[in-house]
């Protein structure tokens, strides 16, 4: 029986990690990753208990992009098919952006085309130093367009610009540089990079960080004349809150507050 392409895991019923499976073919992308990707992202943002969600990749590589198959299978397809492939595309990268919990990618190897769209959906990247990035579509006649909302949202404008039209791959350095991911791990150190920063999430009030991701999402869509009462409102509202009220109290108190418990 072939393996799940994606598998999800959970560490204490407060952390997920969702397992890219196709290690054979550099965890490439075809519809079956693309569902079972969505279906994932849509239990976890469902979970009341979860902290946080770890996307990876299994073996050596991340994401290598599309699958050969899947590209060699679209030659086939009308336009109205691709249509259909390219929405449901779109909504996959959307259910892992639109997660209420922080989702941390983990990035070995490489993470190309698609699989640097991956990268881009999530709150914060950490890749190990030798990883190569691309938005490599390009290269073979296509374009990184049902990307693009998401990483243009991640590095800009100016970046893409950049990116895009070359196709070019690129060393993790750069893609800390421009915003892509978030922190470098020396080589064998990546697994320690996700266990730190996950103690960060969970150190932080359940609600709170919840809320903390939809204020990041929200405020750059905001009409500037709404802004200012709409973030007055998220922290007066989260100050009564059970929550607000127990860290405040934790913090004057010089105790730890009961979720880090």
């Amino acid at each position: 029986m072939m393996s799940e392409p994606v598998q999800v895991t959970y560490d204490d019923g407060r952390i997920a990690r969702v397992r890219l499976c196709r290690p054979e073919v550099r965890n490439a992308m075809d519809a079956a990753m693309v569902t079972g990707l969505s279906e994932a992202f849509q239990r976890c943002a469902q979970d009341p208990a979860l902290r946080a969600v770890v996307l990876e990749g299994e073996g050596r590589f991340f994401c290598g992009g599309a699958d050969i198959a899947t590209m060699r299978d679209s030659l086939a397809l009308s336009e109205e098919e691709n249509l259909r492939d390219a929405l449901a595309l779109s909504d996959m990268f959307g259910a892992i952006e639109s997660c209420p919990v922080p989702v941390v990618a983990a990035v070995r190897g490489a993470a190309l085309g698609g699989g640097a769209g991956l990268v881009a959906c999530a709150d914060v990247g950490l890749a190990e130093e030798d990883a190569i990035f691309g938005f490599t579509e390009v290269k073979l006649g296509i374009v990184p367009a049902v990307i693009s909302p998401f990483v243009i949202r991640k590095i800009g404008p100016g970046h893409a610009r950049a990116l895009f039209p070359t196709g070019e791959r690129f060393a993790a350095e750069r893609a800390l540089r421009i915003g892509l991911i978030h922190q470098i791990a020396p080589p064998g150190q990546l697994e320690a990079l996700i266990a730190a920063t996950l103690r960060e999430v969970c150190s932080a009030g359940p609600q709170a960080a919840r809320l903390a991701k939809h204020i990041a999402r929200t405020v750059p869509t905001l009409p500037p004349d709404e802004i200012r009462a709409w973030t007055a409102g998220r922290i007066a509202r989260q100050r009564v809150s059970p929550e607000g009220q127990e860290g405040l109290r934790a913090f004057l108190d010089k105790r730890r507050p009961a979720w880090s418990s």
